[in-house]
């Protein structure tokens, strides 16, 4: 599972040419295809011997429980006691599957239940015949690797569950010895578990046993980005296991993957709940047409009528760490409090960002795209993009963060002259316009120099912070020591949103 952008296709023939020999030095679309290479390159699985019922044969209109689809009673307790009482579209069609030995490709909308559709039937497997290092979850971000942790032990709480999350941003010898300890479940970001890799000799070994390789968010992790990283973790992993990929994305990769025998053999189930990026019916979306030079008016507006819509938090997008860090503080200044979630922030500060948000000690959270895939936060009901995201898909997973598992929810977005053939390009891959949100003008513009003032202090507050210092030797160390300003493309200015229903 993983994240992708759009991928480039490759051929049947090419996929079997590959898996006889390990791939030269990649042009720009063969890159793209080398995790695929190592996830075709195998011979069947051999599966234990099932100790637990096989799952039943399920008729479609047939009221469906967890014992059905072929989960034990402890697991069934588990879930009852968590309060879920039936299974997801996406969980009643892939656990049976990943029960009977079967890899399986899930595409779902976020807030689906991916998560426990992968989770449970290794569960089921791991209390059957438990050793460690039993299954291993690979996912593009930290945050959600935590977050999968956390589902992993809820859900294997009877089960005396030993997991190790394996992150960047964390000291890597504790890392080591918890992974030499053999836990049951690692989850892990593939820039971390290769450094792993590359430095003991021994971490092969270790998981020699692997029953279960998970991808979530499987579009981005067959992406050309992470395309060494994982080319380097999959050629040492055993070749019988089961893979599981998950997403909420459908992309080239994932498509040529469903007719591509895999571990076992044959080509993996594959279940796809919608066609297409789409975003929840429950979710309303509205956006605000706003001058650029007051878009900060604009937004403090907004929060100031959230507690009477009785909105209990809010997730704001920005584009850049430098944008996010500077709102955080404007909003700071405003007496209005919040907590910031960025890659430019060390991964203590962001895990204790993210718990304050989550606990509710604080009702925003403002964030950069790193928070905008897998997390799920119950309580966020509103979904703020201060900057509009330059790709259509990153909007959706962006509002995804709200509205989950059949919950209501809402997202605004802020539409500059700037903006509009982004929306429009949002519009189009929705297959329908946003609504038009109207405020009135003479209203919001009264705090106009409060806001202002504010802006110069948190402005004046970050730069003696030494933030810009912390970006530009960030920016180094990716560039390998030079300093390297990237390029944005141009955009053209509108004067309003005229043909927004061409997109």
């Amino acid at each position: 599972m993983g994240k992708a952008g759009a991928s480039s296709g490759v051929s049947t023939s090419a996929l079997k040419h590959a898996a006889e020999s390990d791939p030269p030095m990649f042009s720009k679309r063969a890159k793209k295809q080398a995790a695929v290479h190592h996830l075709t390159n195998s011979k069947p699985s051999a599966l234990s011997v099932e100790k637990n019922a096989a799952p039943e044969v399920i008729d479609e209109d047939e009221e469906i429980t967890f014992r059905k689809l072929g989960l034990g009673e402890w697991l069934d307790q588990t879930l009852k006691e968590l309060g879920i009482a039936k299974p997801s579209p996406v969980q009643r069609a892939c656990v049976p599957h990943v029960l009977r030995g079967e890899d399986v490709i899930g595409c779902a909308q976020t807030g689906s239940g991916k998560t426990a559709a992968f989770a449970l039937p290794i569960l089921q497997k791991l209390a059957e015949d438990p050793f460690g290092v039993f299954a291993l979850v690979l996912t593009p971000t930290r945050e959600l690797a935590f977050q999968i942790a956390d589902q992993f032990r809820a859900l294997g709480s009877k089960l005396g569950l030993r997991d190790a999350v394996v992150i960047g941003g964390m000291e890597m010898t504790s890392q080591a010895v918890a992974l030499s300890k053999r836990p049951h479940v690692v989850i892990a970001t593939p820039g971390r578990l290769y450094d792993h890799f590359q430095s003991s000799q021994e971490m092969a070994g270790w998981f020699s046993r692997l029953r279960f390789l998970v991808l979530d968010e499987a579009d981005r992790l067959l992406d050309v980005g992470f395309e060494k990283e994982m080319g380097g973790i999959l050629k040492r992993l055993p070749q019988k296991r089961q893979t599981l990929l998950f997403s909420a994305t459908m992309t080239q990769n994932l498509r040529q993957l469903q007719d591509t025998p895999m571990t076992g053999g044959k080509a993996p189930f594959h279940f796809q709940a919608y066609e297409g990026l789409r975003t929840v019916e429950a979710l309303k979306q509205e956006y605000l047409f706003v001058p650029a030079n007051v878009k900060d008016v604009y937004l403090t507006h907004l929060m100031d009528g959230l507690e009477e819509q009785k909105v209990r938090s809010v997730i704001i997008f920005t584009s850049t760490c430098k944008s996010a860090q500077l709102l955080q503080l404007l909003l700071e200044e405003l007496e209005i409090s919040s907590v910031a979630l960025h890659s430019a922030r060390s991964q203590n500060r962001r895990l204790a960002a993210l718990d304050r948000f989550k606990s509710g000690a604080v009702p925003v959270l403002v964030a950069t795209d790193v928070a905008s895939r897998g997390l799920d936060i119950p309580t966020v009901d509103l979904v703020i993009n201060y900057d509009i995201p330059r790709y259509a898909k990153d909007y959706v997973h962006r509002v995804g963060r709200t509205a989950r598992a059949g919950r209501g929810g809402g997202a605004v977005s802020l539409v500059t002259q700037y903006d509009v053939e982004l929306i429009q390009s949002i519009e189009g891959l929705l297959g329908r316009q946003l609504e038009e949100r109207t405020v009135v003008e003479d209203e919001v513009l009264k705090g106009i120099t409060k806001v202002y003032k504010a802006r110069r202090v948190a402005a004046l507050k970050m730069s003696e912070s030494g933030f810009e210092d912390v970006l530009e030797a960030r920016k180094k160390r990716k560039n390998g020591g030079r300093s390297q300003e990237i390029e944005r493309p141009k955009r053209r200015k509108h004067k309003g949103r005229e043909g927004k229903g061409d997109g």
